[in-house]
């Protein structure tokens, strides 16, 4: 068994790949004032809640863009695995052609996502995955990354709503009833919600246009389902890309 970990901002995902398949997902909140004794406790609680045993760990794959847990996490899946992850960063093998100005910007965890619909999806593809921000970027038909664009995710333009605005709650991310709504819950609905899935719909049109083609949509990442959903285009959702793609990674770096 492989634990892949993708350190977000707000959750951290933690799956477990066995060969092809990815079980046993789970997802805890991201605290960089957390020890690696402590992420290492909590995570083999959850594998233990799962019904897995640490000791069935044979390698560990990470994604991490919250720099100063990196190595809290590195400490981690050694305490808890005895194994050394790979880390997903300069020098780690990706197959991935990247043709943005510098390579060494993007993301740990977009890397591992383009890895996953590279080997999963059709080209060109424009992948929009869901978290604390949401990132669009393009695959073009000969499968490089070909950059993209980064929007206020879903939930923090909830939060900056009830936040900046002394009237106005903090509410589910779940879709409206109707774009029209006659409430203040069922107006952030739409706008927010409602209005990302649109913001959507139209960047993938100014993406197709500049790339002169039709191209797949996929979604992902922990916000994608409510989202996606409410798009006018055809969007395939696939919540597990990013460790698809750590899986891959892994594989390419494998000690023989």
């Amino acid at each position: 068994m492989i634990l892949a970990i993708d350190v977000g901002n707000t959750n951290i995902t933690v799956g477990c790949i066995a060969g092809d398949d990815i079980t046993n997902v789970f997802r805890i909140s991201t605290n960089i004032a957390r020890t690696s004794d402590e992420y290492s406790i909590q995570i083999n609680n959850m594998l233990t809640f799962h019904g897995m045993n640490r000791f069935d760990i044979k390698g560990a794959v990470l994604s991490c863009v919250v720099p100063p847990l990196t190595n809290v996490f590195k400490d981690a899946i050694k305490l808890l695995a005895q194994v050394e992850a790979i880390i997903v960063g300069a020098g780690v093998k990706t197959g991935l052609n990247i043709l943005i100005d510098d390579p060494a910007q993007l993301g740990a965890d977009m890397v591992a996502t383009a890895v996953g619909a590279l080997a999963t999806c059709s080209l060109p593809a424009i992948i929009i995955d869901l978290g604390t921000a949401t990132k669009m970027f393009v695959l073009n038909k000969k499968g490089s990354f070909m950059g993209g664009a980064i929007l206020p995710g879903v939930a923090l333009s909830m939060n900056a709503l009830a936040a900046g605005t002394s009237q106005l709650p903090r509410i589910p991310i779940e879709g409206p009833a109707k774009s029209i709504s006659t409430n203040t819950i069922d107006c952030l609905k739409s706008g927010v919600i409602l209005g990302a899935a649109s913001a959507i719909d139209g960047m993938t049109e100014h993406f197709e246009a500049e790339i002169g083609e039709k191209a797949l949509i996929i979604a992902t990442g922990g916000l994608a389902e409510p989202v996606h959903l409410l798009c006018k285009r055809d969007i395939v959702y696939d919540p597990y890309l990013t460790l698809r793609g750590l899986g891959i990674i892994y594989e390419k770096n494998k000690k023989k």
